[in-house]
């Protein structure tokens, strides 16, 4: 197993460069969401303390990103179907009026590629609960992104989402990972994440002509583009899965 030093940002902030240079592991189209545009990059200072850094032999390998938020405040209550998206508004939002949050929600786990398939996301997913439990939190929740669904984007996410294997885990290997750490599937986010774009946006994203109307299937899209030549857009609906951790 390789030896970890894992903490949060707000203990080693010198290594903020280090873990932005990470290369993107989504399609390049999924970068183009707003709400990410928006809070991606404060999330590193305005939550520090949720963001954590794993270092071997001295070099930064993985980080984990998460938020807290005020899920049970008045009018929330139920984890929402923008998923991801309306997450990072909400935490953000709740930052700025001073809402005491009741809930982490995670929001990436990326390895440098270097480093993939050594088990590292697990261990990150651990951190996170680990990280969120110290700071007195109850629950984890997750708008997951389940990594193998975009073999299948013509499935529906709701019947996706819920397929086992033999011995009961999930059939998609992230879904599967956080099952294993102690989630359990609650429902699907439809609208987790919106990007629109124009049609030359949209080939330049992702090399498709996009030159008909209706579903265009894209590597690393988890269901169709939908575009809409004659008003010259598309735009991408991505379903997540809501999961929960409890601590």
């Amino acid at each position: 197993m390789v030896k970890l030093d894992i903490t949060t940002l707000a203990e080693r902030p010198h290594l903020r460069e280090a873990i932005g240079r990470f290369a993107e592991s989504w399609p390049a189209f999924m970068t183009q969401d707003i709400i990410a545009d928006v809070f991606w990059g404060a999330i590193y200072d305005t939550f520090s303390e949720y963001v954590l850094v794993a270092t071997h032999d001295g070099e930064a390998v993985a980080r984990a990103l998460s938020v807290p938020f005020a899920l049970h405040a008045e009018g929330r209550g139920e984890l929402p179907p923008d998923g991801w998206d309306q997450v990072l508004v909400w935490a953000f939002a709740d930052h700025k009026r001073g809402v005491t949050p009741d809930t982490v929600s995670a929001i990436e786990i990326n390895i440098d590629p270097p480093h993939q398939g050594k088990g590292l996301s697990g261990r990150m997913l651990a951190a996170m609960r680990d990280n969120a439990r110290e700071r007195g939190f109850s629950e984890v929740v997750a708008p997951v992104r389940p990594n193998a669904k975009h073999h299948e984007p013509a499935t529906p996410m709701s019947e996706y989402a819920f397929r086992v294997r033999d011995d009961g885990l999930p059939v998609d290997p992230w879904l599967r990972v956080h099952v294993r750490a102690g989630a359990e599937i609650v429902k699907v986010a439809p609208t987790s994440m919106t990007i629109t774009g124009s049609l030359d946006e949209w080939r330049q994203w992702t090399g498709q002509p996009f030159d008909k109307d209706g579903p265009v299937k894209v590597d690393g899209a988890l269901v169709p583009i939908e575009a809409r030549v004659s008003h010259n857009y598309a735009v991408y609906v991505e379903p997540n899965v809501w999961m929960r951790h409890p601590l």
